[in-house]
């Protein structure tokens, strides 16, 4: 049985950069797409628009997946785990996940 609980922005546990990771995938195949880091101001953003919005740790700003390639990210859900500190987002890709064309970001294997 999946227990459903309250939970606010607040209870959710960020690091010492204000920040918690995002493991974001195809909500259909299961493919891991990409790791993203969000702060609270990007989560709530995430959930309003219903598109991933992501804290950008080299340029520190916010930025929307897709406002400049055009590959969006279409949220279908968000769950966390056990502990509040990290997040597993399922989306609908539009086009590759990864800025360097690849669908996911996990493309190499280590040999």
């Amino acid at each position: 049985m999946i227990k459903k609980a309250k939970v606010s922005l607040s209870d959710f546990k960020f690091d010492k950069s204000g920040l918690i990771p995002a493991i974001i995938q195809d909500y259909k195949t299961g493919e891991v797409l990409m790791l993203a880091y969000m702060n609270k101001e990007s989560m709530r953003r995430t959930i309003k628009m219903g598109k991933t919005c992501f804290w950008s740790r080299s340029r520190k700003e916010y930025w929307v997946k897709g406002s400049t390639s055009g590959h969006f990210q279409f949220v279908k859900s968000i769950q966390y785990d056990c502990d509040l500190d990290a997040l597993l987002i399922k989306v609908r890709q539009v086009g590759v996940a990864c800025h360097t064309g690849n669908r996911s970001c996990f493309f190499r294997k280590i040999k």
